[in-house]
């Protein structure tokens, strides 16, 4: 091989690359390994933990709220450290269990530690709790007692340990891990280890001393948190434009924006490795530019991809630009100036706009996005990818007319490229069976307005008898406590208006919920648990708590209004803005959310920041936003034209193509009923949504899907992908047309269908799935292409295949079959249509088995 020219810096570069290709390729080389991940930190990143098959953490620092711990719990070793007192240990075990742990991992200082009293203390928790799963650590006593009540024996490089003992821990059939501690930064050094390890037979973990990071194991969850840096100072991070228009751009990547407020100083860059990539996204300067730039310079020098989006995000003087490669000088202010090269990425709803600004950027050993020279002949490059990851100035990044945000440059081209973002097969919230899913839900507001073409009825009797007996899929429907309470705003009214509630209720196709008791119109007035009148509807002798509102408004509904569903779900009331607390409070008491958002695209305003991401994270919880939103926005406020609500169509079909970003969510008020115009514009919207080719479900059953996308897990080798924690999501979106999914070999698939370029992958009910592409189409392989009902069962044989369904409207399936394959269905099909490949079939059931029979 001829090195000549070649100097050491390009050398140590071509070595780190090529280390870089062999971890890829062989370090974490089979995605059925098992694997183990130890995090004693808190805020669980469930992305990165969740795909390994054992998962330890400290139950103190674990908050069991969470989605996340509900999700993974089974396999969650809660970590105790036996050397405590006797009375201690036994409240710190009460406590895991009442957190809900299944596990539990048994360590100690056994050099201070009496051992066979470490060993009674084992014997005596398993005797009181036999349902917990056991972890040891190999420093305890391995009698026959204690190996035949474990799972698995940690093993840790600090322990000397003969070959002896683990030989009997072997004889017992048990998992052993071997927890390795040393820097994680020296790459060749830890794939040394893990190749060691895994060829003594162990599952390896290598972490810090502190394992407060996430280490590396036999596999590596996908990295697929961006940071987000912004600033709270001023406005809430509900509305700032970072997450409006940034969030909804990494989510249809398949990616999760992780906020980080600056006001609580930049982040601890030694616990930064579990991110994607960092955007900064300031509205306001950060007040120490030296210490941003030093900051960057640090993540560059750990692989992580950084964004600068609008601005700097500091007054950054030209010296501290030039640290990241960047010359400034000043250019012509004027508008005499023009652009002279233009990359693919921008123009993407807008062409560049040539501000005043005399700032010019000349980056370097960078791939310009944009230029523009000025009437001197200076050029400035206002957007460029870069060796650190890319940026984006205000000319270059979004304009902003009439009010309205447009993007000029590709958001979805830029953030991948700049971040070098993989391309992931995208956990999809839209779509499920190879049908976009369609859901319905009402904000109780209103339900006793009287009808102004007939004022003896409610305008919740006309959506009774015109809409929910008459369009028989799922509606959710709310209630407000103090509109139909005896002890409300209408007292009079209250034996009508609860009667006609229960009679919604009573209807197969609607689930209750509730749009809280007193309607709060600002969430973040609640001070103490108390909310002033002047937020909030006004029942006499009324007192306010959130009890009230949520769990006690649900508990009223299950106990006096319906008979067959129960009410679980609140839908946001007023500004849809709870605090970190609230939402910590619904979530405690297992009280699903949605609301807000603002999805509003239409025909007139068809830019992509009208297009709301699928919920917002406080703390550690996260609010679900609407699909699209109520007619009171398209009425202007209920001011008119009350035919408004029909543009929503617009907003359906907008989030469809040319990229699906929503399910389609018919979201209104009770009060729709009360006008004839609101009336036949819900008519209008129902009837142009049962055509298309949905799958309808409650809100109830949408929700935790969105959920599922913020903590599923996923690994990837070459071709093969993991995924881990879909329990109520099951779709994934390909994006890479000379992909297609390898049937024979991806068990958990059920099938894909292809919508414009994007193919649709339906899995099956299992939480855990392995999916195999390949480079070629199998058309000899029978699979299911679409349904319009939810999967309850699934079976498949070496030859055949067996799809229970149960849905909420006639079943309708459409199947690719081969050649050598029958059908069998009970009950028998109405009609079979046989077209372009696929046969669809039609039931009067919606509780269908299908079974493909092939030779």
């Amino acid at each position: 091989m001829k090195w000549t020219g070649w100097t050491m810096k390009h050398l140590c570069f071509s070595k780190i690359i090529s280390l870089l290709l062999f971890l890829s390729l062989s370090l974490y080389a089979s995605l059925d390994d098992k694997s183990a991940l130890f995090y004693y930190g808190k805020k669980i990143s469930y992305p990165m933990v969740g795909i390994h098959d054992y998962i330890v953490v400290e139950p103190k620092n674990t908050n069991e709220y969470t989605h996340g711990f509900s999700i993974y719990k089974e396999k969650m070793y809660a970590h105790i450290n036996l050397c405590q007192k006797d009375s201690s240990l036994e409240e710190e075990i009460h406590s895991i269990s009442d957190k809900g742990f299944k596990n539990i991992y048994f360590d100690s200082d056994a050099s201070t530690c009496e051992r066979e009293k470490l060993k009674r203390k084992i014997l005596y928790f398993h005797s009181k709790y036999p349902q917990f799963k056991i972890m040891i650590n190999a420093k305890l006593v391995l009698s026959e007692e204690i190996l035949g009540i474990s799972y698995a024996v940690v093993i840790e490089s600090t322990t000397d340990i003969k070959q002896k003992k683990i030989k009997k821990i072997r004889e017992y059939g048990l998992d052993i891990i071997y927890l390795k501690y040393m820097a994680t930064n020296n790459l060749e050094d830890m794939q040394e280890e893990i190749a060691e390890i895994k060829g003594n037979h162990m599952i390896p973990y290598i972490s810090n001393n502190m394992l407060d990071i996430y280490g590396v194991s036999s596999k590596v969850g996908i990295k697929r948190e961006i940071l987000t840096l912004i600033d709270e100072s001023k406005i809430d991070r509900m509305l700032l434009s970072a997450h409006q228009h940034g969030a909804v751009v990494f989510e249809y990547l398949g990616y999760i924006q992780k906020l980080h407020n600056i006001q609580n100083g930049l982040p601890d860059i030694n616990k930064m490795q579990h991110y994607a990539g960092v955007v900064i996204w300031l509205s306001q300067n950060y007040e120490h530019p030296s210490k941003l730039v030093k900051w960057v310079l640090e993540l560059q020098k750990r692989g992580i991809k950084v964004a600068f989006i609008n601005n700097f995000g500091a007054n950054i003087s030209g010296l501290q630009l030039n640290q990241l490669g960047i010359e400034v000088f000043d250019g012509d202010n004027s508008d005499k100036k023009r652009v002279i090269q233009k990359d693919p990425m921008m123009a993407y709803e807008i062409e560049p706009s040539l501000s005043d600004e005399s700032l010019f950027l000349k980056p370097k050993n960078a791939k310009p996005l944009l230029t523009y020279v000025d009437k001197n002949g200076l050029s400035s490059i206002p957007a460029a990818i870069t060796s650190w990851g890319g940026y984006a100035m205000r000319e270059a990044f979004m304009f902003e007319l009439n009010d309205e945000n447009i993007w000029i440059i590709n958001p979805f081209k830029f953030f991948a490229e700049a971040l070098r973002l993989k391309k992931l097969l995208v956990p999809d919230t839209t779509t499920e069976n190879g049908n976009r899913l369609l859901f319905t839900h009402i904000d109780g507001d209103g339900i006793m307005n009287y009808v102004e073409s007939n004022p003896e009825l409610f305008s919740g009797d006309i959506i009774l008898n015109e809409i929910l007996k008459k369009y028989a899929i799922p509606h959710s429907v709310s209630v407000i406590g103090a509109e139909i309470a005896p002890n409300g705003l209408y007292p009079k009214l209250s034996k009508q208006l609860l009667k006609l509630a229960k009679s919604m209720y009573a209807l197969n196709n609607v689930e209750p919920a509730t749009h809280t008791f007193t309607h709060p119109f600002i969430w973040n007035k609640i001070v103490d648990g108390k909310l002033d009148e002047k937020y909030r509807l006004k029942p006499n002798g009324y007192n306010f708590s959130l009890y009230n509102e949520l769990d006690g408004s649900l508990d009223y509904i299950n106990r006096k209004l319906t008979p067959k569903r129960k009410a679980t779900t609140v839908f946001w009331s007023g500004d849809c803005a709870p605090t970190e607390e609230i939402l910590k409070y619904v979530y405690k008491h297992n009280v699903l959310n949605i609301n807000g958002g603002y999805t509003v695209i239409s025909n007139a305003s068809p830019w992509l920041t009208n297009v709301a991401p699928l919920g917002l994270e406080r703390g550690e919880y996260y609010q679900v936003y609407t699909g699209a939103q109520n007619e009171n926005v398209y009425t202007n406020d209920w001011l008119g034209p009350f035919w408004g609500f029909k543009k929503v169509v617009q907003t359906f079909k907008l989030t469809n193509s040319p990229r699906r970003l929503k399910p389609i969510d018919i979201y209104y008020h009770l009060y729709s009923g009360s006008k004839i115009a609101s009336l036949n514009a819900l008519r209008y919207i129902f009837d142009w949504a049962i055509k298309e080719d949905v799958l309808p479900i409650f809100t109830s059953e949408y929700i935790p899907k969105v959920m599922d996308y913020f903590t599923l897990s996923m690994a990837n080798e070459g071709d093969e992908w993991l995924f881990d924690g879909m329990v109520h999501l099951k779709t994934l979106r390909n994006e890479e047309s000379k992909k297609e999914v390898d049937l024979r070999h991806s068990k958990s698939v059920l099938g894909t269908k292809t919508f414009e370029v994007h193919k649709y992958i339906s899995l099956d009910n299992k939480s855990r799935h392995k999916v195999k592409l390949v480079d070629t189409s199998q058309d000899d392989i029978s699979y299911l292409v679409s349904s319009n009902a939810q999967l309850l069962e699934y079976k498949k044989g070496i030859q055949n295949k067996s799809y229970l369904f149960d849905g909420y409207v006639n079943l309708k399936v459409g199947l690719h079959l081969s050649k050598d394959c029958t059908l069998e269905t009970k009950p028998k099909f109405s009609k079979k249509v046989v077209l372009g490949g696929i046969t669809t079939l039609f039931f009067n059931h919606k509780k269908v088995t299908i079974n493909v029979l092939c030779r």
